[in-house]
This record gives C-alpha cells, structure tokens and sequence, in this order.
C-alpha cells in the first residue's frame, strides 16, 4: 500500500481511501468502518457524535477570523456495493479489496473499488486534517447504508446539522455539478412456490447467463446493456418448451440498484436432448450477441452440471416465467424538460429461489412522483394478474432543482476560478441522499460534485487519479469561498 500511496495525490486523501478500503463495509455491515471514520475524526481533535441510527457527525472549528463564515456540510455515505466476478475468491465480511493502478486509472481485483462513495468520505477526513484550507465551520456527515435502503439519510433527524450549506461528495463525472435527482421505490413480488418430482430420466443442469457488464441502474439504465434476468427469462420461454425442460430454480443479479450481469436457472432436462440443448444455446448467443453488439458484447451462455432434488410444479414455472417477461426493465420515459436525461425508468434487479417462495426484486425511479407511483401500480398489477403477491418498500424523494440558488454560483464561480471554465449543470436519474436531507432542513441548499468513475456497483468500476486531484481542488476553493 505505501509503494502505491507514493504514486498518487493528493496523499492525504488517498492515504485515507487505502486504508479505508481494507475496512469491510458493504451496505449493512459498514459498522466497523463507520467507527473508523469517527476515531480518525477524533484523533484530528474534530467534535464527533454517532445518532441513533449509526450516522457519524463530526464538526471542526472554522479558521481563525472565519467563525462567522456560513457553516458548510459535507456529505458522503460510507457503504459500497459488493460486486465480484464469478470465481474471484473474495469475502467481502472479511477481506480487503485489493486496489491497484493501472496508468491514470485506479481499479480493484476482482470486485467493486468503493470509490463511490469512499473517494467521497477520505475527502471529507482529509478536510479535517487540512491546515492550509482557509474555511468557516465545518460539518461532516457520514451516512449508513446508502445503497440499500438509504437507511442513513433515512434515520437523520432534523436539528442535528447546523450548515446552510451542504457539499454532497457522491457524483462521478468531472465538469459537472448535480443540483437535482430522481425519487424511487422498491416492489417485492413473491410466490409460494408447490415442489413436484423432476420428469424421469431427466438430470439437474445448471443454464448461466454471464458476462455482461451491468451497471448502475440509474446512471447505466439507457446506456442499452443487458439484463441478465430478462436474458434468462426469455431462453426459458423458448427452450422449456421446446425441449420439455422442468425448472427448478431461479438466481440472478445481487442488488436491486445494479443491472444484474449475471443469472442462472436449474432445469431438468432429458440427457439424450443436451448435445441438441447445446447447440440451441449457442444459437441464442449469436442472436443476442448481435442485438446488443458494441452495447454489452461479453455475454456468453453455458450449460454446466446442477444440482436439485425437486422442480416447481409447471403452473408455477409458467407463472415465474411469463411474470419475468412481463415486468417492465429499462428506460420508460425520458425528460421532456432536459436534455438527454432519463425520466423514468425500472430495474428488475434481483430474483431468488428459496424452497417454498421465489422473490424478484426491482427498482423504480423517476424525477416525477406520479410517474414513479403510477409505474409502481402497473408493476403491483402485473404482478396480481401472473398470480404473485407484490408490495412496495424504502420509497424515497426526489431532490428538485434550485438552478438559481447561491451555492450552485458560489461553486460554478469557484471552479472558473480554479479551472477556467464554468461547470456543465445537470440532474440525474440516479438516487442522492440530498431529496431526503433536503426534506428534513428546509432551505438548506445542497450541490453534489465529484471525479470522474465509470462502472460503478460492477467488478469494472474505476476512477481516475488525476480527476480525483482536481475534485480535490475544487473542493477546497469552495470551502476558501463560502
């Protein structure tokens, strides 16, 4: 790590981003890496407070002769997504991701980097250990659990920060400066599945759709990558009956906000049809190959042996089947408003078998509330007709666009002055912390900036260290601004 370390700036906050990612800190198990952050604040001599939901608080002094300088927060979540390709051996509850550096890029084996959002939480602790940053005071809020159910922002309640302004450190392109953002909700589906005895004769196979590159489901949603649930649904609606496969299973995607890049079904199939099977198979692969050609052009499909004593009885295979060609996956409207930006859109992110149940997982946004309700009912109706329970869970606002308030000049003004150019204003289709902040502190104003990182919540996900330099400047003319 110090051979590395010598290799990057600004050191402080990459000393900071290294160390913090040898701390296992997936969403919901970021508890040892939240205490981190709030040891290193105490040991700066920065005031330090946890709230009831494991937020970290932290305030340090303004500069002599700034006390009286607007109080600014600044805000990142300390969670990451864990993502791995198939046959990396990592456990992310114990094993620290192995970050390395490949030209200007920094990247991890294997697995998902936690640049997003742990680029953000080093600068904040690099902040406080700042001596040369000319600042007012200064607040620093490290949310839990942000890309799973917001938990953090969630839990915070009002009267606990002070700042009138709040520096969200969680966007991922350089140049451009986010005043607003969707809105989303999550729909469970369920069904009690009825287990039956395989058709004689036939084995256990395990059908893998892989490959694919995924990504975030709100930034990547347009970009025309493949859903690997949806692959897999639609080689099942012509392969089972075409070759009388019987399912037993269903697996794919791990968190509802990334595009699943992989899935896979344990079927029963009849060994004299495999060479056959096969050769199916690799006719589905060219075909989705070329429909999707420079989009996502990794994807493979693979037959491989399986394991299962029982299959789900054929109504409910049928109902499972024609439910995952059903729901809606993509983009479902796009802005008339701006340019470009995704208005609203779904991600069928996660299905899972257990004995009994299976459960599909998806993710609704939208920077129009009634168009985020009124999909979520289409969702819940689907779901009704293809003989599923469904219910919906960890809604949460939209951050709406405040183009003329003062801080968004304040940092425009402070990156001319830096870089000679103003930033490109923007609103995204991705979830920020900042709508539900913002519901809690009224009149607070909120921006979020950051470097440029690309493939977020995938094993490609990578970030440039010389972009993460000029954050860093940016950053600190803002703060030598307000």
């Amino acid at each position: 790590m110090t051979a590395l370390l010598e290799t990057l700036e600004p050191k402080t906050m990459w000393s900071y981003f290294l160390e913090l990612s040898r701390i296992p800190r997936g969403s919901k198990n970021e508890a040892a890496a939240a205490a981190w952050v709030a040891d290193q604040a105490k040991a700066l001599g920065c005031e330090v407070e946890r709230d009831e939901v494991g937020n970290v608080i932290i305030r340090k002094k303004a500069t002599p002769g700034k006390e009286n300088r607007p109080t600014v927060c600044l805000q990142a979540h300390v969670d990451m997504v864990c993502e791995k390709n198939e046959g990396t051996d990592h456990d992310f509850t114990r094993d620290p991701i192995q970050v390395w550096k490949d030209g200007d890029l920094l990247r991890a084996k294997g697995t998902t980097l936690g640049a997003d959002n742990g680029i953000g939480v080093s600068a904040a602790l690099a902040v406080l250990a700042s001596k040369d940053i000319a600042h007012g005071p200064i607040e620093v809020l490290i949310t839990i659990d942000e890309e799973t159910g917001l938990t953090g922002a969630n839990g915070l309640q009002p009267g606990r920060l002070k700042a009138k302004f709040l520096l969200n450190l969680d966007s991922e392109e350089e140049g451009f400066l986010t005043i607003g953002c969707a809105g989303g909700v999550d729909t469970i589906a369920t069904r009690k599945l009825t287990r039956v005895a395989p058709p004689a004769g036939a084995r256990a196979y395990r059908l893998k759709v892989f490959g694919l590159k995924g990504g975030h489901s709100g930034i990547d949603i347009n970009a025309g990558r493949g859903n690997a649930i949806r692959i897999l649904a639609q080689l099942l609606g012509f392969l089972k009956p075409a070759f009388g496969l019987a399912l037993a299973s269903i697996k794919g995607g791990n968190k509802r906000n990334a595009i699943p890049r992989e899935a896979s079904a344990i079927i029963f199939l009849d060994p004299a049809k495999e060479q056959a099977f096969r050769e199916a198979l690799a006719t589905h692969e060219a075909h989705w190959r070329a429909a999707f050609g420079a989009f996502d052009p990794g994807l493979h499909l693979a037959l491989e042996p399986g394991e299962a004593a029982q299959a789900m009885s054929p109504a409910d295979a049928d109902a499972l089947i024609n439910l995952l060609l059903s729901l809606p996956h993509g983009v479902e409207a796009m802005s008339p408003d701006i340019k470009g930006l995704v208005q609203t859109s779904t991600n069928m992110g996660v299905i899972e078998t257990h004995d009994d149940v299976v459960e599909v997982n998806l993710l609704t946004r939208s920077s129009i509330d009634a168009s985020k309700v009124a999909l979520s009912e289409r969702i819940a109706a689907t779901c009704a007709l293809g003989g599923f329970q469904s219910h919906t869970t960890g809604g949460y606002p939209g951050w709406k666009p405040e183009p003329d308030a003062s801080l968004v000049r304040i940092v425009n003004d402070a990156n001319q002055a830096v870089f000679g150019k103003p930033l490109e204003i923007m609103a995204i289709h991705a979830g920020l912390e900042c709508g539900l902040i913002g519901e809690k502190y009224a009149g607070m104003e909120m921006v979020s900036f950051g470097p440029s990182m690309w493939d977020v919540h995938t094993p490609d996900e990578h970030v440039s260290v010389p972009s993460v330099g000029n954050f860093w400047k940016l950053l600190a003319s803002v703060l030598e601004s307000v």
